[in-house]
């Protein structure tokens, strides 16, 4: 229990900050309140009506959507080549030399192809 302490100290002072956050910003906290400032926050632009079921979203959303797990998946694998740099010696750095070159080659397909481009 004694190698847990330091953990439980931390997670009560998150908690402990996190609800004195809440409390102080409730307190302290400008109180004008009107019509604009209750209303849902559209990103500056009219809400247009949906049907019932939902609107269909666009492709390109989607294709967002997989296109930054993709390369976000990719990055991670930055993580622990890092870590064991030193023990890989000149064949990891080789390597990843490689995959950082494959990474950056898809990236500029995609952007080339204008797959980051939101219109």
């Amino acid at each position: 229990m004694n190698a847990y302490a330091p953990i439980l100290v931390l997670g009560a002072l998150g908690a402990a900050f996190a609800i004195f956050s809440v409390i102080a910003a409730t307190l302290i906290g400008p109180k004008r309140y009107n019509r604009a400032k209750l209303d849902a926050y559209e990103c500056g632009i009219e809400p247009t009506p949906q049907p019932a079921g939902g609107g269909r979203f666009p492709i390109k959303y989607y294709l967002t959507a997989m296109l930054f797990i993709v390369f976000d998946i990719e990055i991670v694998f930055l993580y622990p080549w890092a870590v064991t740099f030193d023990s890989l010696g000149i064949f990891g750095l080789v390597e990843m030399l490689l995959f950082v070159l494959t990474v950056f080659v898809a990236y500029a397909y995609v952007w080339r192809r204008g797959g980051l481009e939101w219109d």
